[in-house]
């Protein structure tokens, strides 16, 4: 995969972009990751990228000149088929299903904007997608389009070495939230591994898994439980949980 990322500054991509998975995925020849700075593309001597909004009001606007200049000298050609996605608050939510639909794309070209925005002119006729990592607002979209690489990069085959490894995330396959993890030492400060993570019962820690990732989806994030694949074990046990859960709560009320 391809991406190109343009920005006013490259540098704060650059070294994310040279570390841990994504450098892996990078030096395998899995990704390919061009950051561009949209400075360059300006077209004033002092190689202005924002100006004042029309209409007044506080703030700076990024203008259209760099950006268009910069996206269509990248791709050229290729920017018919390429999506170009601009990250900002408007945009439609990134998650784990956006993520695994851009990784079976061959390129992507992202726009990370500043300021109070970009002019209108980028959003409706260049940008062909919106992608937003959160309802907050951040000082750029260097953040959210190193988000968006990092997820994608993940997807990626061979990137993490197990195919399954990304099965068990949560917002994986399954739609839920992952399960509690555990390492050495089995007694820290008192506190206690789980016995099932020990007993080597592998079918057993299988469904104390399973169990543990509904626990922790129907207490946290019950809304994923509407699209996720259920068995009637595991509509079972989420019967339990809410019979238990309203007990509980008829005793704290006597």
């Amino acid at each position: 995969m391809r991406i190109d990322l343009f920005t006013i500054f490259p540098n704060i991509c650059t070294a994310y972009l040279d570390e841990s998975i994504i450098k892996r995925a990078r030096e395998m020849n899995a990704l390919q990751v061009d950051v561009h700075d949209l400075r360059k593309f300006a077209i004033d001597k002092h190689h202005s990228t924002d100006d004042e909004p029309y209409g007044g009001g506080g703030g700076m606007v990024m203008k259209p000149e760099p950006i268009f200049g910069a996206v269509e000298a990248v791709l050229g050609e290729r920017q018919m088929e390429t999506p170009v996605i601009l990250l900002t608050p408007q945009g439609r939510p990134f998650t784990q299903s956006v993520a695994r639909e851009l990784a079976g794309k061959e390129q992507l070209a992202l726009i990370a904007g500043r300021y109070e925005g970009v002019d209108e002119r980028v959003r409706s006729h260049l940008a062909t997608d919106e992608l937003s990592i959160g309802d907050f607002v951040l000082t750029g979209g260097e953040l959210p389009a190193l988000s968006v690489i990092d997820a994608v990069t993940r997807l990626l085959p061979g990137v993490l070495g197990d195919p399954s490894a990304t099965s068990d995330d949560s917002y994986g396959v399954d739609g839920l939230l992952e399960y509690p993890h555990y390492t050495r030492p089995a007694d820290f400060r008192d506190l206690q591994v789980p016995e099932v993570l020990l007993s080597g019962n592998h079918a057993r820690i299988a469904r104390w898994r399973r169990e543990e990732s509904l626990r922790r989806t129907w207490q946290r994030r019950p809304d994923l439980l509407l699209a996720a694949e259920l068995s009637d074990e595991d509509r079972h046990f989420l019967t339990v949980l809410a019979e238990e859960s309203t007990r509980m709560r008829v005793e704290q009320n006597e």
